[in-house]
């Protein structure tokens, strides 16, 4: 296994792949989306220690939908079962991935403490804990400081995190090599993923865009709000499976994906 450098134009064509296969396979990739969606929301209900446990999961269970797309991607149907694919791969295969999400989940959650020096501790609050976000404190100066460092700090971590499950998995890359190899793999391909984050977060917008046109055109209120979510969902669905040919691309081997 070694690190594949690809050219900027890359990245538009994960986001071509994510969507294409996404629609080769859109009730199975969507049902997976929503037990993904379910999977990290059960979590986060357990008493005290739920946020910290879905943000453990989160490693493995984007490693499942990533397998699934790879299914599809082979002609195969997904089974509900591939989620937890990251926890069946053995004695190594399932510490190395514990290991991943324990990391993970104290890398989030450094990250929210970082961000609690700026208001508080609200955004960290409502994004860990959840509750209602009203118009004052949106405003607030030390609410959007807080929420833009945190996007900002999270970027790297992402960075670190982005492949290292699937080397754990298909690799056998032990968990602290695959933090170093994923990192590697993003900065020496900064301009594909560049375009990558570009593309969907376009998309994204426009998507938004479009459905709220539409709404304020046909004079229908309700439209917006009962359109926008289940058309995000779908788009997120998209992205994850579009995260699979990143990895893909990222990195030669002859090993054959299991």
């Amino acid at each position: 296994m070694k690190l594949h450098v690809v050219p900027a134009r890359t990245g538009a064509q994960w986001v071509r792949q994510g969507i294409r296969i996404f629609w080769k396979q859109p009730i199975a990739l969507s049902g997976l989306f929503f037990m993904f969606m379910a999977l990290m929301s059960v979590s986060s209900l357990v008493p005290v220690v739920g946020s910290f446990v879905a943000l453990m999961l989160l490693p493995a269970a984007s490693l499942g939908l990533m397998a699934a797309t790879r299914e599809v991607d082979l002609g195969k149907f997904p089974m509900p079962i591939i989620l937890l694919c990251g926890f069946r791969s053995g004695t190594e295969g399932k510490r190395s991935m514990l290991l991943l999400g324990l990391l993970y989940a104290l890398g989030f959650v450094g990250v929210m403490g970082v961000s609690m020096l700026l208001d508080g501790g609200d955004f960290a609050k409502l994004y860990l804990v959840g509750g209602s976000l009203d118009a004052d404190t949106l405003m607030k100066p030390e609410f959007q400081n807080a929420m833009w460092l945190s996007l900002l700090l999270y970027m790297p971590l992402s960075a670190v995190f982005w492949h290292a499950p699937a080397l754990v998995h298909w690799h056998g890359v032990p968990a602290i090599k695959s933090l170093f190899f994923s990192s590697v793999a993003c900065l020496r391909n900064w301009r594909a993923f560049l375009v990558f984050g570009l593309l969907w977060s376009f998309i994204f917008l426009l998507t938004a865009l479009v459905i709220t046109l539409i709404g304020g055109l046909t004079g229908d209120s309700e439209f917006a709000s009962l359109a926008l979510l289940p058309a995000m969902l779908m788009l997120a669905a998209m992205f994850f499976c579009s995260t699979y040919y990143s990895f893909r691309d990222s990195f030669v081997s002859d090993v054959i994906y299991a």
